[in-house]
């Protein structure tokens, strides 16, 4: 147990270093396209003339659901806004202490998670488990945006290449150092004594 709370820990320390380095450093670009100044200003302007009186959320623009927004949307552009009517500093530290938890909570998971059902199994057979249960879950949750919302694929191979490799990780390094395994038959069989 204290093993796995450990292994949990460290799982959620590497699932934080690795969204820093995928998402804070200069990578973290990568994904997202960019407009000029006064584009993003007249968008910007826009957004709070239009999405303000409403506040913060997420909006799919225009709506589909109505008669006028169907046909709006059919003509495009479409969009798909998270709007938050507040603006943050971009170097805004307020997020760390949350994300760090959240990052714990997501290897404590992993760690419990893989004791459940690997606790005695070869490093190599956790280590499938890894990898194949992080990548469905990844191709499903990333790789349909492009799909059903019609998202550009970029940002969304982005974010599941940063997704993946994080969760992969954190899941070898709990599974390798924090769980115990049988040893292979050849390990276990006593030395050959000559006849």
């Amino acid at each position: 147990m204290i093993r796995t709370l450990i292994g949990g820990l460290v799982g959620g320390i590497i699932i934080f270093i690795m969204g820093f380095i995928f998402w804070a450093s200069p990578l973290g670009a990568i994904p997202f396209s960019t407009s000029s100044d006064p584009q993003a200003a007249a968008v910007q302007t826009s957004l709070a003339q239009n999405l303000a009186p409403h506040g913060a959320g997420t909006y799919l623009i225009p709506d589909p659901r109505t008669r006028e927004g169907a046909n709006l949307y059919t003509r495009g552009p479409v969009a798909q806004v998270s709007f938050n009517t507040a603006g943050y500093s971009p170097d805004d530290m307020s997020s760390l202490l949350p994300g760090f938890i959240l990052a714990v909570v997501a290897g404590l998971l992993i760690a419990f998670g893989l004791a459940a059902v690997g606790g005695g199994r070869s490093f190599g057979d956790i280590a499938r488990l890894v990898v194949l249960f992080t990548l469905g879950y990844a191709v499903w949750t990333c790789l349909t945006n492009p799909i059903f919302m019609h998202a550009d694929w970029r940002y969304w191979i982005y974010s599941f290449f940063a997704e993946s490799v994080s969760f992969i990780l954190a899941g070898l390094v709990i599974a390798r150092w924090f769980m115990p395994h049988y040893r292979t038959a050849a390990a276990e069989a006593p030395p050959a004594t000559e006849a």
